[in-house]
């Protein structure tokens, strides 16, 4: 299995080279107020593919938030917890630290 993720991700990486290579050319980006931008067209598309992975991990935020407090309501408050494996008794055996 380890091979054919190996091969995929080569056979993308060759993919995305290609596609880099064939789109060199330089293009101009108009901005407002009579601005332009000059760059090579493969470096638009890929500042264009991160910048909205990064609005879309913004976007995301709140939701996380939002799934992350109900998640913490819906745990039981620590009175309720059993005792947990760090409370030892005196007559259980050390276990070492390290080796």
């Amino acid at each position: 299995m380890r091979i054919l993720v190996w091969l995929f991700r080569a056979f993308l990486f060759f993919c995305l080279f290609a596609f880099a290579l064939n789109n060199s050319q330089e293009i101009v980006v108009h901005w407002f107020f009579g601005q332009a931008w000059r760059a090579p067209l493969v470096i638009v598309v890929l500042l264009t593919f991160g910048l909205g992975c990064a609005f879309g991990v913004l976007a995301m935020i709140p939701a996380w938030w939002r799934h992350k407090r109900a998640a913490a309501r819906s745990l039981p408050p620590a009175d309720d917890l059993p005792p947990s494996a760090a409370t030892v008794s005196a007559n259980d055996p050390k276990i070492p630290d390290g080796i």
